[in-house]
């Protein structure tokens, strides 16, 4: 069963940055696509980042693009959100997510998920 944990949540100032990671067990990693989603409070789940399993490309939501980047590390069966220039808007829980297909932005495609960590981004 895969299992995933996030950390790396926080309280920063708009235009600083954190680093979110996800670690990643109970399969191989290198067989499955992540991604990251965040909500908001009295907000839907809304997609961030997705990348392949190769992790030679990803896609981002146009609210992060230019911003965030993601990345991973298959031997060390993680993977990374690096947030830069954050906003206030940043703010929401994000969670890391895995499914054995293809990448999608759409939460009912995944199969896993963390439990989530919290950004907080104060103006």
């Amino acid at each position: 069963q895969v299992q995933l944990e996030e950390s790396g949540g926080g309280l920063v100032q708009a235009g600083g940055s954190l680093r979110l990671s996800c670690v990643f067990s109970g399969r191989t990693i290198n067989n499955y696509a992540m991604a990251w989603f965040r909500q908001a409070p009295g907000k839907q789940r809304e997609f961030v980042a997705a990348m392949w399993r190769s992790g030679e490309s990803a896609n981002y939501a146009d609210s992060v693009k230019g911003r965030f980047t993601m990345s991973r590390d298959n031997a060390g069966n993680i993977f990374y959100l690096q947030m830069d220039s954050l906003k206030p808007e940043d703010t929401a829980v994000y969670y890391c997510a895995s499914t054995l297909g293809i990448i999608s932005a759409r939460a009912p495609h995944y199969d896993y998920w963390g439990r989530g960590t919290q950004v907080t981004v104060s103006s």
